[in-house]
């Protein structure tokens, strides 16, 4: 049924209470002053409470307020032997459900408390389902401790309880989705739909009609009147993925509902007004793009009221161990593969991979990995043989020398060969001795 705590200095009254309610089959806690109610209130999951406004230590209708805060799913029902207008007025503005009368009220006990257990229990669903929610699509499911993804998370905790447009700039495959995700989820229309389109993937006319609609004989095929996406998103978010492709003549349709919340349906003649936040996001440099006539100078002002640049995977070297484990840990459970943790040897690699597919790339190469994995243990002979051996970011790696190379290749065979020497001499296409005597010169 659910649980209560009934708070009162009466020692009678709180039995009489706790057994009435029992028998209703709710379990029932106990507080004969504020100080125990407090301790009960934080340590249990308490659905309503059952407070006198006199206690020795306190008053209910100050409890209320502080119950309130600490627990808002929770209600609170005041009691008190003397109808009192002021605290009773007092009680629903502190957030009470209820305010009755001891002796006169007492057919209404029963009644109010199933009321206000039903609303509470409602309520703390929803906040679980918030809270589930947050922790898959918020910002506690951004992986990274690295200064760049985090000053990156900062900034969009900052800009998500505004209504402001935002446009993430970055690399493709750098999580641009997820962190449109995380600002819609941490809004205020966090309860509205979120909606997302890859403008790069649809022509013109597929594009135009998505996102706002058509009416009925529009064009060929056009059987019936059709909602686009910002129809649906009202209210809610919209995020626009790879703005930066858009064909100019919808660029003007988007300026016009970020002005004005309005835009005409094909086939229309009527304006249809929208209440919709914009998510935008790019690889492209806007501005570039501006002076090159690709794209509007006003849309794109419009747009960058808000920009945040998200870090390629190789500007964040330090979180591809904290990704990689994620990925792991994701697709173990999905594949029910028992896959457990990564060797050094191939976290290694990863670290030396120069992730032009960022974040993208890495999941889909533990996935792979996951799927060919015969042990708990992934290793680096698990990944792709181009992987192993891909140029290093940058010429920071220090291999100019043919002997930095040749050494760093036969380390990146050894480890495709898990240290089987034999295989590693026949891929080098080299004797089993050379082999033998080249990781002698080189030390490894």
């Amino acid at each position: 049924m659910g649980t209560l705590l009934i708070i009162d200095d009466e020692k009678d009254i709180l039995k009489l209470l706790s057994r009435i309610l029992e028998l209703e089959g709710y379990e029932v806690l106990k507080a004969e002053n504020a100080e125990r109610a407090r301790k009960l209130f934080a340590s249990n999951e308490v659905h309503a409470v059952i407070a006198d406004v006199k206690l020795p230590d306190g008053n209910g209708v100050q409890l209320t307020a502080e119950f309130k805060s600490l627990k808002p799913q929770a209600e609170i029902i005041c009691l008190t032997a003397y109808g009192n207008i002021p605290d009773g007025v007092q009680a629903i503005k502190n957030g009470a459900f209820d305010y009755l009368v001891k002796g006169d009220d007492n057919q209404k006990i029963i009644p109010v408390v199933n009321k206000a257990v039903e609303k509470a229990k409602l309520q703390f669903r929803l906040a679980r389902l918030q809270a589930q929610l947050e922790e898959k699509y918020g910002f506690s499911s951004i992986i990274g401790h690295s200064r760049a993804i985090r000053e990156a998370i900062e900034l969009a905790r900052k800009v998500a309880p505004m209504d402001t447009t935002v446009l993430l700039q970055g690399p493709t495959g750098a999580g641009k989705e997820v962190f449109a995700r995380a600002i819609h989820a941490a809004s205020p229309r966090a309860g509205e739909n979120f909606l997302a389109v890859n403008c790069s993937a649809l022509s013109r006319e597929l594009l135009e009609s998505e996102l706002f609609g058509h009416k009925a004989g529009a064009f060929t095929g056009a059987v019936k009147d059709k909602n686009g996406l910002f129809q649906e998103a009202h209210k809610g978010s919209i995020f626009l993925d790879e703005i930066g492709e858009m064909p100019p003549e919808l660029q003007a349709k988007i300026l016009r509902v970020i002005e004005g919340g309005a835009f005409i349906r094909l086939g229309d003649t009527r304006e249809t007004k929208v209440n919709v936040r914009i998510i935008a996001a790019t690889n492209r440099d806007l501005e570039a793009e501006v002076q090159q006539g690709n794209f509007r100078e006003d849309l794109f002002y419009r747009l960058s009221v808000f920009t945040i640049r998200l870090p390629s995977l190789g500007e964040r070297r330090e979180d591809v161990p904290l990704l990689a484990t994620h990925f792991l840990r994701y697709f173990s459970d999905k594949l029910r593969k028992p896959a457990t943790s990564l060797s050094p040897d191939f976290i290694e690699a990863l670290r030396r991979h120069e992730w032009k597919g960022n974040i993208r790339e890495l999941r889909n190469i533990v996935e792979r990995a996951v799927i060919l994995a015969e042990t708990p243990v992934l290793g680096a002979e698990l990944l792709p043989f181009d992987f192993l051996f891909s140029k290093r970011p940058g010429l920071s790696s220090g291999l100019f020398k043919l002997r930095d190379v040749e050494r760093d290749h036969i380390a990146g065979v050894l480890a495709y060969t898990q240290g089987n020497k034999a295989k590693a001499a026949g891929l080098l296409g080299i004797g089993l001795t050379t082999l033998y005597n080249k990781i002698k010169e080189y030390g490894l």
